[in-house]
């Protein structure tokens, strides 16, 4: 099978050939640019499965070890946490954990929602605006920084180096970001040490030199990681949500009339229009079998977390948004060790930013036909350039 991605319409509505290639094997070879091989999960039971088997690695140090590449990604991006394995994986994954439990981001609630009302002020009534630019951007980009002690006059130039990271087919523009975010975040480093301050970032570095022996390479890549995945998930999540909505106006009208049942109607939300398209790097440590299919020792394999969120044999009808449906299974999270540790804070965000704007603006439309728009050349994420709104 060659690469799907390669087709313009792709973009525009992936779930028609995910579907196509879930039908005729939920797990099946690819041959991409250059003729590599992978294998691709698009079945549900056969996402669910590779995301907690150990055997699928995800230590590119090792996997790369041995092969030439011409990239030069820094390596606090190439080999952050999300690229190890356990116990490595373990050790950084607790340091912060507790950053982003259920509490925690409790208490960051008031702080989101006061961040969001300011957003919201600057919106004009009746006149086509940008959704993406005007909220769904700036807010996960400001809590993060918040979070990670990011002073308010760089944050724009972390936004635009995280977005270049994701630059789908400009892998001259990807390792540029990767160093320029890299080196950023070693400079605030530097200061925070010269000036603490209470911030995750404050608290990562006593890890480092305390004692619990986290290197200075392994803290400037987390905190990368954090910033980056910090918010591009949830910028995203919050554009690919309200367009379902616009689509599906009876649920809009529901959750526009009962706000309170936006939190219950949150899972279903998220797994319509996943905003993490596909799981990040996983390779073969020896043969394995999956869904029917055997895949070699040494291959990689990419779990194709948009196409398992629109299995009908684990959601009925997935192609319909249904807010009264159980979706809590859903993978858009990830699943098993490497489920994204910041979940709870997304989460907080979407619905915090969709509860302020149909309170705010409860006759809020698409601007533009939904055939214009323009989404993301990425294939991890899968998210909008822009969402002309008229709010009201």
């Amino acid at each position: 099978m060659t690469d799907p991605t390669q087709d313009p319409r792709f973009l525009q509505d992936p779930y028609p050939a995910y579907a196509a290639m879930r039908s005729t094997c939920p797990v099946q070879p690819m041959s991409g640019s250059g003729g590599r091989l992978s294998y691709l999960v698009t079945g549900y039971t056969e996402a669910r499965e590779a995301l907690g088997d150990a055997r699928l690695s995800k230590d590119t140090a090792v996997f790369f070890a041995d092969k030439q590449s011409r990239r030069r990604l820094h390596p606090a991006v190439a080999h952050n946490m999300l690229a190890g394995d356990p116990p490595q994986h373990t050790r950084l994954r607790t340091l912060v954990t507790k950053a982003f439990t259920t509490g925690a981001v409790a208490g960051l609630r008031p702080f989101i929602a006061r961040v969001a009302d300011e957003l919201l002020d600057r919106w004009p009534i009746g006149e086509p605006f940008d959704f993406v630019a005007g909220l769904a951007v700036p807010l996960p980009v400001i809590v993060i920084c918040e979070l990670l002690g990011v002073p308010q006059a760089d944050r724009s130039d972390v936004q635009r180096w995280s977005a270049q990271l994701f630059a789908a087919g400009e892998p001259d523009v990807i390792d540029s970001a990767s160093h320029s975010m890299a080196d950023y975040m070693t400079g605030l480093i530097a200061a925070k040490r010269r000036d603490p301050g209470s911030s995750l970032l404050d608290r990562l570095i006593s890890a480092r030199d305390g004692d619990d022996h986290l290197s200075e390479e392994e803290l400037v890549s987390l905190a990368v990681l954090l910033l980056v995945a910090g918010h591009e998930t949830t910028t995203n999540a919050l554009g690919n949500v309200l367009l379902a909505l616009f689509q599906h106006p009876g649920e809009l009208n529901r959750l526009r009339t009962h706000p309170n049942e936006i939190p219950a109607a949150l899972d279903e939300l998220l797994r319509f229009d996943s905003a993490v398209s596909t799981a990040t790097f996983r390779f073969t440590t020896e043969a394995i079998t999956l869904g029917g299919t055997d895949i070699p020792v040494g291959v990689p394999v990419q779990v194709v977390l948009g196409a398992a969120n629109r299995d009908p044999k684990r959601f009925p009808e997935p192609d319909r948004l249904d807010l009264g449906r159980d979706a809590t299974a859903h993978l858009v999270f990830g699943h098993g060790i490497h489920r994204c540790v910041g979940a709870p804070l997304a989460k907080a965000e979407v619905e915090i930013a969709l509860r302020a704007v149909l309170t705010r603006f409860p006759g809020i439309r698409l601007a533009v036909p939904a055939s214009q728009l323009q989404w993301r050349r990425t294939r991890l994420v899968r998210g909008l350039e822009s969402l002309p709104v008229l709010p009201s």
